[in-house]
């Protein structure tokens, strides 16, 4: 039975070998650019090691939400082009731009913003997001001459340099998505129109990336795929050709035998039908395993499944394991990779009522994040 190492009480295992093959699957598959996102800390892997492992497997530029995540990325020697999209009211960009960090732009107020923290001799790159029906950040389609003409202006004269045009897609139905496109389209056309010419767009993340084509459009921007995570309600992981890169295990941290009727957890949400063993597993809320998954989220422990028992507090929750032997010291996993016999991400997202990019996003600093390459 496999253990953690001495003295551990919780672990997330991430095999970047694995966030480096998803990369270089989904570049065959797409036949497109890759921008790897790797915004909340890479979704729960880990920013920096996430960053080298997908531009290791073929990635060109990195994505992020906001600047702070871009600048830990270059003071940690990542110099490959990274792009940030959501800024603060009065964001200040001069150390943005003084780091070559490529800006996401959705008004004409970020573009003069922009422009202003341009050095003499180093335009700011800019990428210009389009409000294509999500109703999120983006230019307004009534406001795009006005943004185009002077971003066009700013390019000639040294301050700025357009990189891309982009926006983001719903994923609600392919009609939704194709009506996006055709905006975007729309949009392109005006910015033409005006002098623009950047050499990338780029509209579909994985779940687009996958299943619409026409929306790649060279250059596609890899979230939730990069980390062998499915978008799709309907396709596993194994089906997409992923492999998931993390895996959560924890060590059991205290066994106990016990009559039947016996209370478990919090409020007794649960008591014991018969005589049986209750394993303890220190992890709890505090480390993102979900609340809302208490009494249904399973783990596995010995090869064998169970199910928390009871409901999950802030540090730890119960496994009643029958009379499975089970002892201090083994291990607990709660997600991983399925093909090798762990439970899905998936799975906790289901028994939570949210989606996996949740589960493996919402991973607390408590856990040790430990680096493997398979």
């Amino acid at each position: 039975m496999s253990r953690l190492p001495a003295g551990a009480l919780r672990e997330a295992v991430v095999d970047v070998g694995a966030i480096e093959d998803n990369v270089r699957h989904l570049r065959r598959l797409t036949a497109s650019e890759i921008i790897a996102v790797v915004k909340a800390d890479g979704y729960g892997h880990g920013a920096v090691r996430s960053a080298f492992a997908a531009l290791a497997g073929g990635a060109t530029r990195l994505g992020v939400s906001d600047i702070t995540e871009a600048i830990a990325l270059r003071r940690a020697g990542i110099d490959a082009p990274i792009v940030a999209w959501l800024h603060a009211p009065g964001a200040d960009f001069a150390e943005a731009a003084a780091l070559g960090i490529e800006l996401g732009i959705s008004s004409l107020a970020q573009l003069q913003q922009a422009a202003a923290a341009a050095s003499a001799d180093r335009p700011v790159g800019v990428h210009l997001k389009l409000e294509t029906g999500l109703s999120r950040n983006g230019i307004a389609p009534d406001a795009y001459r006005v943004v185009f003409a002077e971003a066009a202006r700013l390019e000639r004269i040294g301050r700025v340099r357009v990189i891309a045009l982009f926006s983001h897609l719903s994923n609600a139905s392919v009609d939704d998505d194709r009506a996006a496109l055709r905006a975007f389209e729309e949009g392109v056309g005006v910015a033409a129109s005006l002098g623009l010419a950047p050499p990338l767009r780029h509209l579909a993340a994985t779940h687009a990336a996958i299943d619409l084509p026409e929306s790649r459009l060279g250059c596609v921007r890899i979230g939730i795929g990069l980390y062998g995570l499915s978008p799709f309600d309907d396709r596993s992981s194994a089906d997409l050709g992923l492999r998931p890169a993390m895996t959560l295990h924890g060590a059991v941290a205290a066994v106990r035998r016990v009559p039947a009727g016996k209370g478990v957890s919090y409020g007794y949400d649960y008591r014991t039908e018969r005589d049986t063993t209750l394993a303890l597993v220190p992890l709890g809320y505090a480390d993102g395993v979900p609340r809302q998954a208490s009494g249904a989220g399973p783990v596995v422990i010995g090869g064998r499944r169970f199910t928390v028992a009871g409901r999950v507090a802030m540090d730890q929750f119960v496994v009643d394991v029958g009379d499975s032997p089970v002892a201090v010291g083994d291990e607990v996993v709660l997600f991983g990779d399925p093909t090798l016999g762990a439970p899905a991400a998936t799975e906790w997202a289901d028994a939570a009522g949210t989606i996996n990019y949740e589960i493996v996003t919402r991973v607390g600093p408590r856990v040790p994040r430990r680096r493997v390459s398979e």
